[in-house]
């Protein structure tokens, strides 16, 4: 499955400092508009601390864990949706990913390039306003389409019923983009009881507040962190310092705990961004073990095993039997793959089966 979040933020708010962390590269990261240009892509792994357990349990030769793809997207300007500022390219990538990561600059430091004073909240605002007018694009496109459709199914209730109903949702989400009102366009898509185009500004968020490096321990004590929490729910913000990030990116795993220690931090922020992405994105991991490899799949929550087993190879799904499947949780209790099964822990499971976070699954097929 393949997974996308784009790192989104007006010029000169950490975003490239950011992006560089979270996936160890190396691109330009400079003090100046438009320094990212076209959307720089890199797949990063999910922490996963089951998979060391597994992999000894097992006694595999590698892992491979679940991984989410950051893209960074070049800063958006007032008025990207008219074109200003390279915007029409620079929205379209917006359009190509599954989670937003709005990085709002919460700090101020002079030796920053910014025309403006600090403003995350507005900074969120003028981001989402160009995305909303890109969507009124979208929407009036489609509803033109859909008139069309209209009369000429006329005699066609079958085709009538859901284009009609389509229109009367585009009518309300185009009301409220019009009033500037994205939490209203994000209730009603979803919501929704009927299918219609994607829009930029209904797509799932996190919110990234970069904050100092003296606040990192306590993001409590910063105010625009507070506004952002207020605005949008603690589940919602992840603090993060974008300088100290990158440097702890730079470190093996001891010297990365030695500063964590040092700096009073439980986990590193870009842990938490990579776990909450997966998690925004309504994503699940299954598990394939074996002395070969530990393998770690992500799959939407609700999936039935027949499904998830096409995520591992188009065939095991199309000549799907059943599946053996036990919890990663109970193996650990239990202590060894015999104890799941002398205890009867591991289950045969038909197609219907809804795949669990943790399953480890070995699917028999027949093609």
């Amino acid at each position: 499955m393949s997974i996308k979040a784009g790192l989104v933020g007006l010029p000169n708010v950490g975003k490239s400092t950011l992006f560089n962390a979270l996936t160890k590269s190396s691109i330009p990261a400079e003090n100046y508009p438009f320094c990212t240009i076209d959307p720089h892509v890199a797949i990063t792994s999910v922490p996963d601390s089951r998979m060391a357990q597994l992999i000894t349990m097992f006694n595999s030769q590698k892992k491979i864990p679940a991984t989410v793809t950051f893209v960074d997207i070049a800063g958006l300007v007032k008025g990207a949706a008219s074109g200003e500022g390279l915007g029409n390219k620079f929205l379209s990538h917006i359009r190509d990913v599954d989670l937003v990561l709005h990085v709002l600059r919460c700090f101020e430091d002079p030796d920053i390039l910014r025309s403006e004073e600090i403003d995350p909240l507005g900074d969120y605002e003028i981001i989402t306003s160009e995305l909303m007018l890109r969507d009124l694009e979208t929407v009036d496109k489609r509803m033109e389409k859909l008139e069309k459709i209209k009369k000429a199914s006329k005699s066609k209730p079958a085709e009538l019923k859901p284009a009609i109903a389509e229109i009367e949702l585009l009518q309300e989400v185009k009301n409220a983009l019009n009033d500037g009102n994205n939490k209203k366009v994000r209730s009603l898509i979803e919501t929704a009881t009927c299918n219609t185009v994607p829009l930029l500004s209904a797509k799932n968020f996190i919110i990234i507040a970069n904050i100092s490096e003296d606040q990192i321990d306590d993001p409590e004590q910063n105010e625009y962190y507070q506004t952002l929490v207020k605005e949008f729910g603690k589940e919602r913000v992840i603090a993060v310092c974008a300088k100290i990030a990158h440097e702890l990116s730079q470190l093996n795993d001891q010297e990365a705990q030695e500063m964590l220690s040092m700096l009073g931090l439980k986990e590193k922020s870009l842990d938490k961004i990579i776990r909450e992405s997966y998690t925004n994105l309504g994503l699940i991991t299954f598990f394939t073990c074996g002395p070969k490899e530990v393998h770690a799949w992500p799959i939407k929550k609700g999936m039935a095993v027949r499904q998830a087993a096409g995520e591992i190879h188009s065939d095991l799904e199309r000549g799907f039997i059943c599946a053996d499947v036990y919890n990663c949780t109970a193996l650990f209790d239990a202590g060894s793959v015999q104890k799941i099964k002398d205890t009867g822990k591991s289950r045969t499971e038909g197609q219907d089966y809804i795949v669990r976070n943790g399953d480890i699954i070995n699917v028999k097929f027949n093609v």
